[in-house]
């Protein structure tokens, strides 16, 4: 085992490099390396506005990247911080001695409320520039404002609640009319809803926020100094623009819940942390006189909001009778305290301050702190300054707090983006776990670490915890990399090992039956991993030789299967006598060439199962390599276990139709041997035409012979057209049977007459049935009676001939009578002929003087022409031209010949004045030769007519145009 780690290591360490040129810091058991190229920037970064008030700021509030800043008595700066070189400033045309008490901004940045410390307020819409007084609100000094962020618009505040300084929470709804500006006043309605008390009486409502959860539900919260309030209540579907009153009104008679502090700042100030995407705060913290009260918000609970609370005291440095906090904001992790001179940013994981912020005293005292909920930037202002805060990746250490705290997943959740943290973390859970004795899950744990292997491993080596050591090398073999062959084969070896010796231990306690089978399946789940399959393969030598050291012969088997190493498990089932087993694993995964094996083993035991086998694997199978177990099996075998051999056999033959010679060779000598029924009716299916025949005829011949199948030799004669062997060896066996085989050479007579000549002899000399051998004569017309008899002895009386003789000499007269005839009918025939020829000598046709030529259409009686009894008339050149063009090229070297000679005979004499005598006697010599050419022209050219005869009907496949001069016709028509 140890030198399996060693290994393991090395080649780990081989895989590990840093790359060149970099200045780094490599982190111990980690693998990782930190780069720190530049400062890390501060979670909360600020920056001083570059704006000069030209009178002190007395207050300031920010809402969806809107600014609104009250300046001196009578001034308002409005900022668009989109377009901040464009500011637009106010007046609140103020003549009496009225201050800003404060001022409060809807989400919209839209609608902006002016408390004045004469317990009046004013109202601004974003859109307009002047300056409108609420008269319904007058006699109250406004502490706060809960807007409505789920029926407010720009024009419209909706249902809003109204926190005074005297405990009342009022309920008012502010519109801004569309016709004509302010031509009504803007708040449509104030009426109060509820009172707030403590134990004293009604106390100031410092604070108000409108929550909407599931299924209509509202939830308010509302606080004063020491309480916090909560008002839960379902608002019906379509009466939301009428108001909260049925919420309050349902605690008239009773206080709603409400959570209480002792001490007391005087003051206190709720804030929320709404992430982005989301319309609805997930975290609160309440800033009171013992602290912050800190918690999330769950919309799904029945009664209240509020969830996981806990207070965390202000740090020690704060003194609420000296230094007391002024203003609070929250953020994903963190909420910030302003005090006079600085502030402070606490953790609302652990409690611990994480950041201060000090500032000169030449910005004067700091007055308020806030905080724009829509791009999450924190404001804070003197009388004469005003800051920014940006909040930049406040997630960064977060890890570290929930890892010191336990929280692992969430620790995990906060640097899955950062390896080297997640590393870490990873450890410390690991470390955690162990320690714990939770030691599978501190391996899983562990198995992710880029902590040194052998540490690990040796660690759940000493605690003898082998589960766990065989989880933490399951997840490391999983994380590995297809190139890490090395490690990998490592590790799955020495699974292999843990899992075998794991097995091991298990069988041998029956108390541990379940585990044991939980374990298995775990071992042949990780045998069949597609993951390993490749490694397993290259090793698979290694792994049969740990199976077979443990003799573990069933995952032996198992792996086999898995490794598709069929050969070894059918191998396996045979020599433990399971053939039933080893043909199903054959039959399982039909591989040709596993049949072709184990056949000869496999017919011994079970040959009927083993031919189905066969049969089910169909044309898959080559029955010629089958025939060497069948020839093996059959010589030892009984006529029944033959058997199956002869129906695996026609089974080839009749349904797979197998034409391989050897095949059907084989299926005969098994009839031969043991169904010689079955012989004959196979050779006669099998046809007599030769070359359609699939067995070996010599062989078929020599084995029927040597079996005694004298029927069977006698058909393999006729099929190799040996009739006179065929007769020979039929007469030996059945007259009727050489009678069949005599009439087969139905194109020889001669023979055919000779095998009928044996068969009479046989009859007549063997048999000596002198009535059988006249009814050879009458089966066979091609022996007479004087050829059989020859055959009869000396001492065989006429009687017997009689009628034969008889018969033979009535044959022999009518034979004469039909020659007769036939001298007759052909005596007419030929006068008939020489009648009609000289009737063809006397036939004629009129020829108009108007005809014309059918080839060429100009007038007929021009040119020699020829006249066909179809009624076509054509010029000699005309037809000569048609014509030759149709004829083989014999006729026309045959053609052109004869005109030569015609032309040759036509020769007119030089001489003009030659005598008429002498020009008669030599036309009259060369008459006969002129006439004779032109007879053979005639026969040629004039045969038939070449629009009716068989010349139209040979050329009809012939194109019209020629296609050489198919391009020439074709330009000739553009």
């Amino acid at each position: 085992m140890a030198s399996i780690l060693d290994e393991y290591e090395d080649s780990l360490h081989r895989s590990v490099s840093v790359p060149q040129g970099r200045a780094s810091v490599g982190i111990p058991h980690s693998g990782y390396v930190n780069a720190r190229l530049e400062k890390e920037t501060p979670i909360f970064n600020k920056q001083r506005i570059d704006f000069t008030p030209p009178e002190k700021i007395n207050s300031l509030v920010v809402s969806s990247n809107q600014l609104c800043m009250s300046l001196g008595k009578d001034t308002l700066l409005r900022i668009d911080l989109g377009k901040p070189d464009e500011p637009n400033q106010v007046e609140l045309g103020r003549k009496d001695e009225a201050k800003v008490y404060k001022m409060f901004l809807d989400h919209t940045g839209s609608h902006l409320l002016i408390a004045l410390n004469t317990s009046e307020c004013l109202y601004l819409n974003r859109s307009v520039q002047k300056v409108r007084a609420l008269s319904r609100w007058k006699g109250h000094l406004i502490e706060s404002v809960g807007w409505n962020k789920f029926l407010g618009s720009e024009t419209n505040t909706g249902p809003i609640l109204v926190g005074t300084s005297q405990g009342q929470i009022y309920e008012a709804e502010i519109s801004v009319s569309e016709g004509s500006l302010f031509s009504t006043n803007p708040d449509q309605y104030f009426r109060q809803v509820y009172t707030l008390e403590e134990e004293s009486g009604p106390a100031p409502v410092c604070c108000l926020e409108i929550e909407r959860g599931i299924e209509g539900k509202f939830f308010i919260i509302a606080t004063t100094r020491k309480r916090l309030f909560q008002f839960v209540g379902k608002v019906p579907e379509g009466t939301e623009q009428q108001g909260f009153s049925s919420i309050f009104a349902v605690h008239a008679d009773h206080l709603p819940s409400f959570r209480e502090f002792p001490a007391n700042l005087g003051f206190s100030e709720i804030a929320f942390y709404t992430p982005k995407l989301r319309s609805s705060p997930r975290s609160f913290a309440w800033m009171m006189g013992n602290g912050v009260l800190y918690g999330t918000l769950d919309y799904s609970r029945p009664d209240s909001i509020l969830s996981d609370e806990r207070v965390w005291v202000y740090p020690p440095d704060i003194d609420i009778t000296v230094n007391k906090p002024i203003s609070i904001v929250l953020t994903q992790f963190h909420f910030l305290l302003l005090l006079s001179d600085r502030v402070k940013a606490v953790c609302t994981l652990n409690g611990q301050v994480v950041f201060q912020d000090l500032f000169l005293e030449k910005f004067g005292l700091l007055t308020r702190m806030i905080k724009d909920p829509t791009v999450q930037q924190i404001w804070i202002h003197t009388e004469k300054v005003v800051f920014r805060y940006y909040v930049q990746r406040e997630s960064r250490d977060v890890w570290k707090m929930y890892m010191n705290m336990n929280k692992f997943d969430l620790a995990k959740e906060y640097c899955k983006d950062r390896p080297e943290c997640l590393d870490i973390v990873l450890a410390k859970e690991a470390e955690h776990c162990f320690q714990n004795k939770r030691y599978l899950d501190s391996a899983k744990c562990y198995a992710l670490t880029q902590n040194y292997f052998e540490e690990i491993a040796l660690k759940f080596i000493e605690a003898k915890q082998e589960e766990a050591l065989m989880e933490f090398l399951i997840k490391k073999l999983s994380n590995l990399k297809p190139s890490e062959k090395t490690q990998t084969t490592l590790l799955t070896t020495w699974l292999t090992e843990l899992y075998l010796n794991w097995l091991g231990i298990l069988q041998g306690d029956p108390s541990q039956r379940n585990l044991y089978l939980d374990t298995r399946e775990k071992f042949r789940t990780f045998l069949s991993s597609p993951k390993n399959k490749d490694c397993l393969f290259n090793n698979r030598a290694s792994i049969y030789e740990l199976l077979a050291s443990h003799g573990d012969t069933e995952h032996m088997v198992y792996f086999a299967v898995i490794m598709q190493d069929y050969e070894r498990v059918v191998a396996h089932h045979c020599q433990h006598d399971e053939y039933d087993e080893a043909l199903n694993v054959l039959s399982r995964h039909r591989d040709e060439k596993l049949f072709y094996k184990f056949s000869p083993v496999l017919i011994q035991h079970i040959p009927k199962k083993v031919v189905d086998a066969w049969i089910s694997m169909g044309s898959r199978l080559d029955a010629r390599n089958l025939i060497p177990a069948l020839v093996n099996y059959s010589q030892s075998a009984s006529t029944q276990q033959i058997n199956e051999a002869i129906r695996y056999m026609e089974f080839c033959v009749y349904q797979l139709e197998e034409t391989q010679q050897a095949i059907h060779n084989y299926l005969l000598s098994l009839y031969a041997l043991c169904r010689p029924d079955s012989l004959l009716s196979y050779l006669e299916q099998a046809g007599t035409n030769p070359n359609r025949i699939h067995y070996d005829l010599k062989y078929a011949l020599r084995l029927c012979a040597e079996h005694g199948h004298h029927h069977a030799c006698v058909h393999i004669y006729k099929v190799m057209e040996l009739y006179e062997e065929a007769v020979d060896l039929a007469l030996q066996v059945d007259v009727d049977l050489a009678k069949s085989c005599a009439d087969l050479p139905e194109d020889d007579e001669e023979l055919r007459k000779k095998l009928w000549l044996k068969i009479a002899r046989h009859v007549v000399q063997e048999e000596k049935d002198v009535k059988k051998a006249m009814a050879c004569l009458s089966s066979c017309a091609l022996l007479k009676i004087e050829d059989v008899l020859p055959f009869f002895p000396d001492f065989v009386t006429i009687d017997h001939f009689k009628e034969a003789i008889c018969n033979s000499l009535e044959d022999y007269n009518k034979h004469i009578e039909e020659l007769k005839r036939e001298m007759e009918e052909a005596t007419q025939s030929a006068k008939r002929i020489r009648e009609d020829i000289q009737e063809m000598r006397n036939k004629y046709g009129s020829v108009e003087p108007q005809e014309k030529c059918a080839a060429c259409d100009f007038p007929l009686l021009n040119r020699p022409f020829y006249l066909f009894l179809c009624g076509h008339m054509f010029h000699y050149d005309c037809l000569l031209q048609a014509v030759f063009l149709n004829l083989p090229a014999y006729k026309q070297a045959k053609l052109e010949d004869l005109q030569k000679k015609l032309a040759a005979t036509s020769q007119p004499s030089k001489s003009h004045h030659r005598p008429k005598d002498a020009d008669t006697i030599s036309l009259g010599k060369g008459q006969q030769s002129r006439e004779q050419i032109k007879a053979d022209i005639d026969d040629i050219v004039a045969a038939e007519c070449v629009y009716c005869g068989e010349l139209m009907i040979r050329s009809i496949d012939k194109p019209f145009i020629d296609p050489q001069k198919y391009e020439e016709e074709m330009q000739s028509w553009l």
